[in-house]
């Protein structure tokens, strides 16, 4: 599903001591999170101690040093422990802009050497500052209670949408264009932007090929399908996900639907007009001859949309630490993943081949996400601990929705989304809430302002949209396009000449409505 990264040359390629240096640290990770298990250490979720199990694990120093002085002291010369975290961030974002090592990391083995560098950093801080024991409840957390539902939940979404095919050309007009991108803004949150993204962008190039202009249709595209579509539902953005694996009722990011469709309209409206005027420059020939080439849409691999909804039906009722529906049976840990990957080789098995060769599929961007983001669970154990630590010095100042708003916007658009989220999601429940404040109970324990979660989760995703690198699929979005020949525009060209004057006044927009008035 993504022409890129297949093929690299020689300097792209690790050598075998960093391959053997991926291998060492992967058996050090592996063999010390199966010791902690197999002494106990590990604390299964489960319904008659849900809460205190969740509260057991969020703070990995807890299981060694107590509980009050976790949330009241930050850890032992934390200024160090959060190099590791903002090494692999700064890597993500300076590496593949930089001629010297963009070739270097166009390999997923290059990713994982630098995931697995910080993950043992953040292991060996860990073991100096809290000693070896706290290691085992660090890699409990990031690994068994958040790693493996999020990777598996994208690896499923990725695989299953691959098997889905839509072939066909219709009349490349800004009518066909903005249904293009409204029908992806909406299934975004069904299928998660990365689906919706893979299942729509080839159509969307194929269509609009007799066209000149068509860069603002991509960038649209990235707007709407690959970030702000995916509001509604917790599998539609990797932030929502992982607030819901922390505690947020599933069905809860449905109340986002407000600016989640006032965003879009506005969207919608400014694109549409956007459109019209571009299609009026392109040569008579080019509209003739789209006019001569019209195919009516098909969909090919159909039943893959009853696996969609089966990933779906698992992450909404499949808890551990609720009874499976119609039953009084509780789930074990991980039943969910289970039943997600068994949904994945059904996919697999019973789509023909040709529908995921046509959709031009394969494993490297799930491989790079799986690569990057171990190392990211691992490496922000520490700054999570901070701002539980800090938290209500600085919650005395970054106390209003609009400041959450911004502030987790701006770091997602030059972050990663998904870490940038769960900062600030930990960071709200540390505040002083004042009277008459509407709560949300977690289902891990504790409670977060409503207005707060809002704006975390609004700045987290929609601002993701803001750069390239703010949310995954825009790399593989902006890759594939190329790969068909448009010219994208640069890091730097899409910021200023595309995100900031479209998004950030419909953000103000956004902010004014629906957080001060």
């Amino acid at each position: 599903m993504n022409d890129h990264g297949d093929h690299h040359d020689d300097s792209s390629r690790p050598r075998p001591v960093a391959k053997g240096f991926c291998w060492l640290a992967s058996l050090i990770i592996a063999g010390w999170l199966i010791a902690h298990i197999a002494s106990g250490g590990h604390h299964a979720p489960h319904h008659d101690a849900a809460h205190s199990d969740v509260a057991d694990v969020a703070d990995p120093v807890d299981l060694d040093h107590g509980e009050d002085e976790a949330h009241l002291e930050a850890p032992a010369y934390w200024g160090i422990g959060i190099i590791p975290f903002l090494v692999i961030l700064g890597c993500i974002a300076v590496l593949p802009l930089t001629k010297l090592t963009e070739h270097w990391w166009e390999s997923n083995l290059s990713r994982y050497l630098v995931a697995a560098a910080v993950g043992l950093a953040t292991m060996a801080y860990y073991w100096i500052t809290h000693g070896a024991s706290a290691i085992g409840g660090v890699l409990d957390h990031a690994i068994l209670m958040e790693y493996i539902p999020f990777i598996v939940l994208l690896f499923s979404l990725y695989v299953i949408s691959g098997g889905i095919q839509l072939v066909g050309d219709l009349p490349a007009t800004p009518r066909t264009n903005v249904s293009y991108i409204a029908v992806g803004a909406l299934i975004a949150s069904f299928v998660g932007t990365t689906g919706a993204s893979m299942l729509l962008i080839r159509p969307i190039l194929r269509t609009n090929r007799q066209r000149k202009h068509k860069v603002h249709t991509i960038v649209m595209f990235i707007f709407l399908v690959s970030n702000i579509g995916g509001s509604l539902l917790p599998i539609g953005d990797p932030p929502l996900f992982l607030g819901y694996l922390n505690g947020v009722p599933f069905f809860w990011t449905f109340s986002l639907w407000g600016p989640w469709l006032f965003t879009s309209v506005i969207l919608l409206g400014v694109y549409w007009v956007w459109d019209a005027v571009m299609y009026r420059r392109e040569s008579e020939a080019a509209i003739a001859f789209d006019a001569t080439n019209i195919e009516p849409i098909r969909l090919r691999g159909s039943l893959n949309l009853v696996w969609l909804l089966g990933i779906i039906l698992c992450v909404a009722f499949v808890n551990p630490t609720n009874h499976f529906p119609g039953l009084e049976w509780y789930p074990f840990e991980f039943f969910r993943e289970v039943l997600m990957l068994l949904l994945v080789a059904l996919s697999l098995l019973l789509t023909r081949r040709s529908v995921r060769e046509g959709n031009h599929f394969n494993y490297h961007a799930i491989t790079e996400v799986a690569a990057l983001f171990i190392g990211i669970f691992i490496a922000m154990q520490v700054p999570i601990e901070v701002l539980k630590a800090h938290g209500a010095a600085i919650t005395s100042e970054l106390n209003q929705p609009w400041m959450y708003f911004w502030m987790t916007g701006i770091l997602s658009s030059v972050l990663d989304n998904a870490p940038t989220y769960l900062v600030f999601f930990n960071l709200a429940q540390t505040g002083s809430i004042e009277e008459g404040t509407e709560l949300l109970e977690l289902g891990s324990g504790g409670s977060i302002p409503v207005d707060l979660l809002m704006a975390i989760s609004l700045g987290s995703v929609f601002m993701g949209a803001m750069t390239y690198i703010g949310n995954g699929p825009n790399f593989m979005v902006k890759a594939i396009a190329e790969h068909s020949g448009v010219k994208m525009p640069s890091f730097i060209g899409y910021v200023f000449k595309y995100s900031i004057p479209v998004l950030i006044p419909v953000f103000v927009l956004v902010v004014l409505v629906f957080m001060l008035f």
